[in-house]
């Protein structure tokens, strides 16, 4: 009875964090390049009250175990990788990957980051950075004069200042491929850092070695589909509550235990 109280709980605390995961993905559906996450679970060990192995009395063994579970724990949270659906806007500092790959930024520390967000600004000092000032690996600057902004598919950065006939190229935007990018290690602000599980990471030109290619003035909106969240919302609350109907149950079976003479 008490295996069962336990069990119980461990699928109210896993079906807890699967709610605290589907409700991340509802508060990011407008989030440029989010990402969503799925809470991945699996059984915990179990109590083997009757080994598959036993000897029965006609000199043969049993044909099954006798096991009982002890309930559930959560493994990981996968980060779905599919892309979501590419919004226009006509910014030309606005840029969308069609494909697999990150941008490159530096933080203020040094270090790099990775993001698929797009979204990108001309800081004090002319160069291109992120929406949160993280600068875009490159050194890409774009001049003061600038008249007109081409990011080609390839990651060509050119600009047309007054004067010249000719586009001025300013450099080129990489990408960023890993082994498994589902390894990435979420850092908040739309960006990721590199780990051991991500495995080995690759600077690649837009369009080579499996990347994707770059669409200027657009931006990729968020992979997370609402109604698909709301429907395991609604799943995930009757796991709940199920589990918790069993606590219940399992309380009133040890009231009555209680009470026998």
């Amino acid at each position: 009875m008490i295996r069962s109280l336990y069990s119980a709980a461990s699928g109210m605390e896993a079906q807890e964090r699967r709610m605290d995961t589907i409700s991340h993905n509802l508060a990011n559906t407008s989030t440029t390049g989010f990402k969503k996450m799925r809470a991945d679970f699996e059984d915990v060990l179990y109590e083997t009250v009757k080994s598959a192995s036993s000897a029965q009395a006609n000199g043969g063994t049993d044909p099954a175990a006798v096991q009982v579970g002890l309930g559930v724990r959560n493994v990981s949270t996968t980060r779905s990788q599919s892309e979501g659906d590419l919004i226009t806007t006509q910014n030309p500092y606005d840029v969308a990957i069609e494909g697999s790959g990150y941008f490159r930024v530096v933080k203020p520390t040094g270090e790099f980051a990775f993001t698929r967000a797009g979204n990108l600004r001309v800081d004090s000092m002319g160069r291109m950075v992120t929406q949160r000032g993280e600068q875009l690996d490159g050194n890409i600057s774009v001049p003061l004069e600038t008249t007109q902004l081409t990011i080609r598919a390839d990651g060509t950065v050119a600009a047309r200042v007054p004067g010249k006939d000719d586009l001025q190229e300013l450099g080129r935007i990489e990408l960023t491929m890993f082994t498994n990018p589902g390894g990435l290690e979420a850092l908040g602000g739309n960006l990721f850092a590199a780990s051991e599980a991500a495995g080995q990471q690759m600077q690649v030109r837009p369009g080579e070695m499996g990347s994707g290619s770059l669409a200027q003035g657009f931006l990729e909106s968020s992979n997370v589909k609402a109604v698909e969240e709301m429907i395991d919302m609604i799943s995930t609350q009757r796991a709940y509550e199920l589990n918790s109907k069993v606590i219940q149950t399992a309380d009133q079976m040890l009231q009555r235990l209680t009470t026998l003479r």
